[in-house]
């Protein structure tokens, strides 16, 4: 080894010990050169940290060992999801939709009539049944199921739905349950 006024013109005479070194560490050969990639750049930023006269393969040994283990305990917090399964779960929608969405929700449903508002809360987001609706409101079960029925539908088409599409994003079931959806709890 020669001893130069830059220490980074010594740096490659060092690399055919390290990749062996780190090829011992990975046992595999491409990890390796991976490693004493990322130990030659550690060393090449840090060449103010090395002290002339000392022992540069020493020094750069111990930046590839302590890169190598922070790698390993890094990656052991890792969860494994090579075809992204896992990740692809966790995504969340903005919460600024929902908001919007109910927002137009409420438009539209103070846009229908006093019944048919009266009957979406009572049989869909109360949850009681047709029986108890037409009870508490003086008109037949049959009258509470066309409301309902009715209303929902309008509320639909103010909405602009279609069948089977998702009225609102991260509604609650109470709000599902008005629009007949998902969490209908009216019999």
């Amino acid at each position: 080894m020669t001893s130069t006024a830059d220490p980074r013109d010594d740096l490659p005479d060092h690399l055919p010990a390290m990749r062996a070194f780190a090829i011992s560490l990975c046992g595999n050969p491409a990890a390796a050169d991976d490693l004493v990639q990322d130990t030659i750049v550690k060393a090449w930023t840090n060449i103010d940290k090395f002290q002339p006269g000392t022992n540069m393969r020493a020094w750069l040994f111990t930046i590839l060992r302590n890169t190598f283990f922070s790698d390993k305990r890094k990656r052991k917090r890792e969860v494994p999801d090579s075809d992204g399964v896992h990740a692809g779960r966790l995504y969340e929608k903005p919460a600024h939709d929902g908001r919007l969405a109910f927002t137009d929700f409420r438009k539209a449903f103070d846009q229908l009539s006093p019944e048919h508002r009266e009957v979406l809360i009572l049989a869909g987001a109360s949850g009681f049944s047709y029986e108890d609706v037409a009870s508490m409101t003086g008109v037949a079960v049959g009258t509470v199921k066309s409301r309902v029925n009715r209303a929902r539908a309008r509320l639909c088409e103010l909405l602009g739905l279609r069948d089977g599409e998702d009225p609102i994003a991260g509604a609650d079931g109470a709000t599902l349950a008005v629009l007949g959806t998902s969490g209908e709890q009216a019999a």
